[in-house]
């Protein structure tokens, strides 16, 4: 569920951007990583809706929970302010979402395996592609570099709960389903360190960290979000594409 949500909700945001992207080509490549995320989105809540066994698909999953309901980052529902906010916010999910897929490929779980293999293929493309922007954008005039600085600045409070542990990650990592997210962690740091090195832009030294997205407990902005996700679904009951 936590997995599905990070798609549908990031997946979500990037859709705004349709229409609105600074350059033909990056509005097309936003929009296909929007599509990609809600692609992972179906797969893992239709899964996860199986193995509650209530009666839900992924549909009523996505659609038709409340707020507190959804247990996704913190990081994936905010705003995305200007092109270097979204893609900072992109990059540092993406490096830990890559990660995160490389051992999933290996969980004892055979379908959470499989479903990890099929999204690892796109999230290194996702990740490439975040990686190079905020490169090219750090590391490009004082104004770009100011700016995505100043997004890192604002996002990184977010980036602790990318290694949230409860009691049941400890269960799911004790049954080879899920890897040790505390030993993602540091390789998640030496990836974002070398790509921030490359754009000479500064981690900030202040270590304060908002958290509160695995538990249910969201910014102001994602009832907002939800607000536009299930619309559609709300207003017109059982409707299918």
């Amino acid at each position: 569920m936590r997995l599905g949500d990070d798609s549908l909700i990031l997946g979500q945001r990037l859709a705004e951007w349709c229409g609105h992207g600074p350059i033909l080509e990056e509005d097309i490549a936003i929009t296909n990583i929007s599509l990609d995320l809600i692609g992972q989105a179906i797969s893992l809540l239709n899964y996860a809706g199986d193995l509650e066994s209530k009666g839900r698909d992924g549909d009523a999953l996505a659609f038709l929970r409340l707020e507190k309901d959804y247990k996704n980052l913190l990081l994936v529902e905010q705003k995305n302010g200007d092109f270097g906010d979204t893609m900072m916010r992109q990059f540092l999910f993406d490096a830990y979402r890559k990660l995160l897929f490389e051992r999933l490929q290996n969980s004892t779980d055979k379908q959470l395996a499989a479903i990890a293999e099929k999204s690892l293929k796109e999230t290194r493309y996702h990740f490439k592609h975040s990686a190079e922007w905020v490169i090219r954008l750090g590391d490009g005039t004082d104004e770009s570099h100011n700016r995505i600085q100043n997004s890192l600045n604002n996002l990184w409070r977010y980036t602790d709960e990318l290694f949230y542990v409860d009691a049941s990650d400890e269960v799911l990592t004790k049954a080879g389903i899920l890897p040790d997210l505390s030993d993602l962690k540091s390789l998640w740091l030496k990836e974002v360190n070398t790509v921030l090195e490359l754009a000479t832009l500064q981690i900030p030294t202040n270590n304060w960290q908002f958290e509160g997205g695995r538990k249910g407990v969201h910014s102001e902005h994602m009832g907002y979000l939800l607000s536009e996700l299930q619309f559609m679904q709300r207003v017109y009951p059982n409707m299918e594409w």
